[in-house]
């Protein structure tokens, strides 16, 4: 869909009323959003986007939020941390929020080692959904053990300004994909 097909669905869609959109899903980093991004602000749209903060991208100062995403060494994919520099640099005057999916001590002190590189921006830290994504199987208690070692743990080390909760479409549709 072209740009003003998006803003003009997004207003059917809400009979009128200017909303907060989200970007989100793969990277939507790698398209290009400008013309959304304009059109939409035109109309009364804000636009937050998710992304792992490897494809810094000089609109990215025309959000509302960005939330970064970086994945941690549970994910088994590297850090670009020059590229997640550079995203957190574009977004000057943006709100942005840091989210880090934790299934470890090693996804932990990732996300330290994110909280002391990059001071600002809220920081949330998620507990990992240990069921594989092949399956539609969701592990509520492992994900309760978890939520309960990662508030431990970001206790012991006084990190009292992170907010920890799970994955809210992970308890509503577990490893469901969408269609």
């Amino acid at each position: 869909m072209a740009a003003q097909q998006i803003v003009d669905e997004i207003f059917r869609l809400t009979n009128d009323q200017p909303i907060l959109v989200t970007l989100s899903g793969g990277n939507p980093a790698l398209q290009p959003l400008q013309e959304l991004l304009q059109i939409g602000h035109e109309r009364g749209l804000t636009f937050a986007l998710e992304t792992q903060g490897s494809k810094p991208r000089e609109w990215f100062s025309r959000l509302d939020h960005l939330v970064l995403s970086p994945k941690p060494p549970s994910s088994l994919m590297e850090t670009d941390w020059p590229a997640l520099r550079e995203c957190a640099r574009l977004a000057s005057g943006v709100e942005i929020v840091w989210k880090i999916v934790v299934f470890d001590e090693a996804d932990y002190l990732f996300a330290r080692q994110v909280r002391e590189n990059f001071p600002r921006g809220r920081f949330f830290l998620q507990p990992g959904n240990a069921a594989t994504q092949a399956s539609d199987e969701f592990d509520v208690a492992g994900l309760a053990t978890r939520t309960e070692w990662l508030l431990a743990r970001a206790m012991q080390d006084g990190w009292l300004d992170a907010t920890i909760l799970p994955q809210v479409h992970t308890l509503l549709w577990g490893n469901k994909r969408g269609v």
